[in-house]
């Protein structure tokens, strides 16, 4: 495995903290629940689910110089995803909360950190043009920086003949950012795979059906395989080349929906880099997926579940 030019994530990683309170919150009041740190970031998430798939993977960003920042880093190396960092004495390594209600859905509370801070100049440029792929989410395109380093490794590696994919991140923060200066940055990113939410599918394109928003889609990125993740309801895809084709979900139940659609995105494109099938890739990311809703935490420890779904469903050597 080795010797494949790896998968490049480039964004946050971050330190999370999940909780999920046994009732509801209120004002003054206390409760119990279940608390969980660990190392997180939809960019760092999305490689370290790219490499238990089976594909080698770095991710580059940047992290405070600060004990947050070495755990993160060390869960990150420890999942066997090469690490390409930049240290801040300026600003801490960012912190997530996300708060998961009783039925596993999540709202998240992100601490802008190091990650946000992002400039062109520390790029690690051989690692990017050393890329097979190059992975963005839009964490990396709200706001300035790190929207200008993000950019420029876009054009970095597409200039070196890597493929990109986009995450578009949260519905919420596009429609702060507003829809049309979102489209604006997304327009100009030549992506060739895009992973849009239900939520997020409808902030971009305004249409509140699947079908018809993937139809938005697909007219305003015509040359991009589209992969729209549907929760329960699974996945639908289609691009050039790409019948509109569902991939329906697995039964797992809901426990915690955190970095399920990272998981889901790091699942597909290990198995879309290695055999180019998205159809293929898609059940693969659906089996992951279904298996991260069901634990706590966006990287549970890898089980023989987990296991017995990459073995059967995996294009390659199984790294969790």
């Amino acid at each position: 495995m080795t010797d494949r030019k790896p998968l490049v994530s480039l964004g946050d990683l971050a330190w999370d903290v999940l909780a999920k309170p046994d009732t509801m919150l209120l004002p003054g009041g206390d409760t119990t629940g279940r608390l969980e740190l660990s190392g997180g970031g939809s960019a760092a998430n999305l490689a370290v689910w790219a490499r238990r798939a089976g594909y080698p993977a770095t991710f580059v960003g940047k992290i405070g110089r600060d004990r947050f920042g070495e755990l993160a880093t060390a869960e990150l190396r420890a999942e066997g995803v090469r690490a390409e960092l930049t240290l801040s004495d300026e600003h801490p390594t960012g912190v997530i909360l996300a708060l998961i209600d009783r039925r596993g859905q999540r709202a998240m509370l992100t601490g802008q950190g190091a990650d946000w801070e992002l400039l062109p100049g520390e790029l690690p440029g051989e690692v990017l043009r050393g890329g097979r792929h190059l992975h963005l989410t839009a964490w990396s395109l709200f706001r300035d920086p790190p929207r200008g380093a993000a950019l420029a490794a876009a054009r970095i590696a597409k200039e070196a003949g890597a493929t990109l994919s986009l995450d578009p991140g949260s519905f919420q923060m596009i429609q702060q950012m507003g829809r049309e200066n979102f489209l604006h940055v997304v327009d100009d990113i030549p992506f060739d795979v895009i992973f849009p939410n239900d939520d997020e599918a409808r902030a971009m394109s305004g249409e509140t059906d699947h079908g018809r928003a993937l139809d938005w889609l697909r007219d305003r990125y015509p040359h991009a395989l589209v992969v729209l993740k549907m929760d329960e309801e699974g996945a639908l895809l289609e691009g050039p080349g790409q019948p509109r084709t569902h991939v329906p979900a697995t039964p797992d139940t809901l426990i915690d929906a955190t970095g399920a659609g990272d998981a889901f995105g790091g699942a597909f494109l290990a198995g879309w880099l290695t055999h180019g099938d998205a159809v293929r890739s898609a059940r693969l990311a659906v089996q992951v997926g279904g298996w991260v809703v069901s634990r706590f935490g966006a990287r549970p420890p890898a089980d023989a579940e987990l296991r017995a779904r990459l073995k059967r469903f995996s294009p390659s050597e199984v790294g969790a």
